[in-house]
């Protein structure tokens, strides 16, 4: 008599959880249902370790701008959350005692998507490594006077100034790669045009910052390669990987990701470059148990593709890593109605701040994957992937499955 009380109660207790969850399969059934035959989407609750709901969950597809969470995980992982990158300025020849340096600067980039000036890494980033810093780092070095010039070495990247999708040349969306970027590529500090020698310019820019504070360059700025064995006068470096990769993803930056890309690269083989970036990262995702094929490391490629399961079989690794890396990642993806590419969607309901993710849009390709914590506070991660659609009516419907996902259990 009591054990058929205690079953009793145990069936009226799980009534509403699986009717709760009866009405999201249904509801998200009917959604993914409108999105068409090219798209697909999976939904794992990664606190009760279970699948919620798959919809062509196993077809690879056009990722858009969740490449970038690929990238994210392996720039975490290469780099470490306060990982930075570095520019440094080396000098060819000697101080004499008058405080002339007799020879040569040269300001080595080290990747650093952020370096620039005091007033653009300030106002865009919120602070930075820049020309300046390097510029009083010289003259606390006591150098008064060079009788050589500034060079601008980007050796540690290739000279390739794009992606695939602009043929490896610069790219309006982007702007010009250099390991040595200033300002990320642009001309003024307004945005109005790309350089056209970003090395050059970098070094330009350091010539004249060491005016400012009465160091006399005699020779004119150049691009050039730093020699072997030169010893480093003064670095700076980048915010740390955590706060990158932040600025990558919340916005949805191009550049950044790019640049990343190149420098895990740079971090694995000692040069930066595309392909090799993208291999990298794609390897990375293999070991975690995902898998995606990378042609870049923004998703401006329409070659970048994998599959919702994968998608989040990486968001679930990602979870589950060391706590500080874990948070960094979580803590760089837009918030639904609050900041970043979601600040517009989702502005009440039970996905307002509740959900994080990442968007991606290409023409006639929507994606939108992260993490929802929903209303009885387990966390589930999602990946919905939508192909051949008009890019605002796929986010509507994307919009409502968050909604849906986030009231669950509620």
């Amino acid at each position: 008599m009591r054990r058929a009380v205690l079953t009793l109660l145990a069936v009226a207790l799980l009534a509403p959880a699986q009717a709760a969850q009866a009405d999201l399969k249904s509801s998200l059934t009917r959604y993914m249902r409108l999105s068409g035959s090219a798209s697909g989407a999976y939904v794992y609750d990664i606190s009760a370790g279970k699948r919620i709901f798959a919809w062509r969950a196993g077809t690879p597809r056009i990722l858009a701008s969740n490449t970038k969470l690929f990238t994210a995980a392996a720039a975490l992982t290469r780099f470490g959350s306060e990982g930075t990158l570095g520019t440094e300025v080396l000098g060819e020849g000697q101080l004499e005692d008058d405080g002339v340096w007799r020879g040569n600067l040269y300001l080595r980039g080290g990747g650093d998507p952020t370096f620039g000036s005091s007033t653009y890494t300030r106002k865009f980033y919120g602070g930075g490594a820049t020309v300046q810093q390097l510029a009083n780092l010289i003259d606390q070095a006591g150098i008064e006077r060079v009788t050589g010039r500034v060079y601008g070495d980007e050796s540690r990247f290739d000279s390739l100034r794009g992606g695939p999708d602009s043929g490896y040349g610069v790219s309006i969306w982007v702007g010009p790669l250099s390991a040595l970027a200033y300002n990320r590529g642009f001309a003024t500090e307004s945005g109005g045009a790309f350089q056209l020698n970003p090395p050059a310019f970098a070094a330009t820019r350091l010539d004249r910052a060491l005016e400012a504070r009465g160091i006399k360059v005699k020779g004119k700025p150049a691009a050039g390669a730093t020699p072997g064995g030169l010893d480093v006068l003064a670095s700076v470096d980048s915010p740390p990987m955590a706060r990158l990769i932040r600025l990558m993803n919340e916005p949805s930056d191009n550049f950044f990701a790019e640049m990343l890309a190149k420098d895990v690269a740079m971090q694995v083989n000692g040069r930066g470059t595309t392909s090799a970036g993208a291999a990298l990262i794609a390897g990375f995702a293999r070991r975690l148990g995902s898998a995606a094929q990378l042609a870049d490391g923004s998703g401006l490629s329409r070659g970048n593709r994998s599959s919702p399961y994968r998608v989040v079989r990486l968001l679930r690794a990602m979870y589950t890593r060391e706590r500080q890396e874990s948070d960094a990642y979580i803590d760089s993806l837009a918030i639904a109605g609050s900041e970043g590419t979601l600040k517009d969607r989702m502005r009440r309901g039970p996905a307002h701040r509740r959900c994080v993710g990442k968007t991606g849009t290409l023409s006639d390709v929507s994606a939108l994957s992260g993490y929802c914590e929903i209303t009885n506070g387990n966390t589930y991660a999602y990946s919905i992937l939508m192909n051949r659609v008009s890019p605002t009516g796929a986010r509507l419907l994307q919009d409502r499955m968050l909604q849906k996902i986030a009231a669950e259990g509620g």
